[in-house]
C-alpha cells in the first residue's frame, strides 16, 4: 500500500500574522513562503517561519483538519502552537 504524507502547517510573521495551510511536500512549501515565490498573503504580511505542523496520510483528514483549525479563533491557534512549540521557533531553520 502507498503511504501518502500531507502537512497542515501554521506559518508566523515577526509582528504576530498567522496564516494556516495544506501541502503535500512542507519543506518545498517553507521554501516558497520565505523565499516570497508567490506573491500573495504570506509575502504580503511577511509570514515566513514555520511554526506549526501536523502529518497526515490522508488527504480528506488533512483537509478536515486545515478546515478545522482555520476556523478556530487567533487564541486556541496561539495555545496549539505553544503546545508543541513553546518558543515559536522555526521548525524549518534546519532545511535551509
Amino acid at each position: 500500500m502507498d503511504s501518502y504524507n500531507f502537512y497542515v502547517y501554521i506559518l508566523a510573521s515577526t509582528t504576530g500574522t498567522l496564516y494556516l495551510g495544506f501541502t503535500n511536500d512542507l519543506e518545498r512549501r517553507s521554501w516558497e513562503h520565505r523565499d516570497k515565490f508567490y506573491h500573495g498573503f504570506t509575502s504580503k504580511y511577511g509570514c515566513n517561519r514555520l511554526v506549526y505542523f501536523e502529518h497526515h496520510t490522508d488527504i480528506y483528514e488533512a483537509i478536515d483538519r486545515e478546515k478545522q483549525l482555520k476556523n478556530w479563533n487567533r487564541k486556541k491557534k496561539e495555545v496549539l502552537i505553544r503546545s508543541l512549540n513553546p518558543g515559536w521557533n522555526d521548525l524549518s531553520q534546519e532545511w535551509r
